[in-house]
């Protein structure tokens, strides 16, 4: 029977990371593997992404798992017509209620067709460590209230990054976290490197318990934590003479970057995706005046487009405003932009397909 496998976590987490390197790790066993990606707005870098990576995906855009339950069970039963083995699903990384709202639904709706996989949540470690000692400084409350909620709801909590933190600092955040959670368990993982990813993936492929508990959410809070960020996902064609894109795309990233600490605003995560037919370059920012990372190679050109996607405490016509000067600024005279697509918004208040008061039976 397919698996079934739910991984989320909050913004710049690195979700995405670990759902390439999960599906590579599938690959190597000779097992099909859809996608699915999710999305209050199309232009997702992550599904872009995934598919240069050659995987399989579907996109739920428009609205989150929870609140267009139909959509994802349709996309679920698109995979299962094509056989695949394994289904990796990745909710929206300000959503939480995940357990209550998609896990409980998944076991009804879509019982005898595939096998849920325990909810997994992906932590970022220097987020975590500054919720566990209540200093999140920067966001706010209602916002730090989601990440609380999906690490209360998880089955398995994965501290990610352990390539960039001492074993001893991983060792004493997993500690902390099993204290604080403690119906979950916790895994130290490298999603870039693969470290610690094989352990957890062991566990998840076992016949076991999915969508063991539900945390309490107050829905009032929760909109408004989601509501604190604007989103921001465009398109632009560039063009230029024989343009340095990974210079380019550096000094944007840098530049954004920037704008947003002079603002005091937040960074959730900021995603660039720069393509033609020559290859792909991807960049993102989890936190403000954090270094830009990049992955992928894409040679010096004279045209490309470029999908952004950017997570922002602040309001999304700002946001918007912010991300097209700072381009303009970035291109100069060297390179002209013509924006195609653009939308900015702000999520609206929670309004789940299904909500279960109590965990279903598997």
């Amino acid at each position: 029977m397919t698996r079934l496998m739910f991984i989320g976590g909050f913004l710049g987490a690195g979700k995405t990371t670990l759902i390439g390197k999960t599906a590579e790790l599938f690959a190597g066993k000779n097992q099909k593997v859809g996608i699915i990606t999710n999305d209050q707005a199309s232009e997702l870098v992550d599904t872009a992404l995934l598919r240069c990576g050659g995987n399989e995906t579907a996109e739920v855009s428009g609205s989150c798992f929870c609140c267009n339950f139909p959509a994802l069970e349709a996309a679920v039963e698109s995979f299962l017509e094509k056989k695949v083995s394994v289904i990796l699903a990745e909710p929206v990384g300000s959503c939480t209620d995940i357990s209550a709202t998609v896990m409980q639904p998944s076991k009804d709706r879509l019982r005898g067709k595939v096998r849920l996989a325990p909810l997994s949540v992906v932590a970022d470690p220097e987020r975590l460590a500054a919720l566990l000692r209540n200093d999140m400084a920067g966001f706010l409350p209602s916002a730090v209230y989601i990440l609380r909620k999906q690490l209360e709801e998880a089955d398995a909590i994965l501290i990610n990054k352990k390539d960039l933190l001492s074993p001893a600092t991983m060792a004493n955040l997993r500690h902390e976290a099993a204290k604080a959670f403690p119906e979950a368990k916790i895994y130290l993982i490298s999603a870039k490197t693969g470290d610690g990813v094989g352990e957890w993936l062991a566990d998840m492929v076992l016949d076991g318990l999915s969508g063991t508990h539900l945390a309490e959410v107050d829905y009032d809070i929760y909109a408004e934590g989601e509501a604190a960020l604007g989103w921001l996902n465009a398109e632009m064609k560039l063009t230029g003479d024989q343009v340095q894109w990974k210079p380019f795309a550096e000094r944007y990233l840098h530049l954004l970057s920037d704008t947003f600490a002079s603002k005091k605003a937040e960074i959730g995560h900021v995603k660039l995706l720069l393509m033609s037919d020559e290859g792909y370059l991807a960049g993102n920012i989890t936190k403000t005046g954090e270094m830009p990372q990049f992955r992928g190679y894409l040679p010096d050109s004279g045209i490309a487009t470029m999908t952004l996607n950017a997570r922002v405490q602040m309001l999304p016509d700002e946001l918007q405003a912010f991300a097209f000067d700072t381009l303009a600024r970035t291109c100069g005279d060297a390179v002209a932009f013509e924006v195609g697509t653009s939308n900015c918004l702000q999520p609206g208040r929670p309004n789940p397909t299904y909500r279960y008061d109590a965990v279903a039976s598997a």
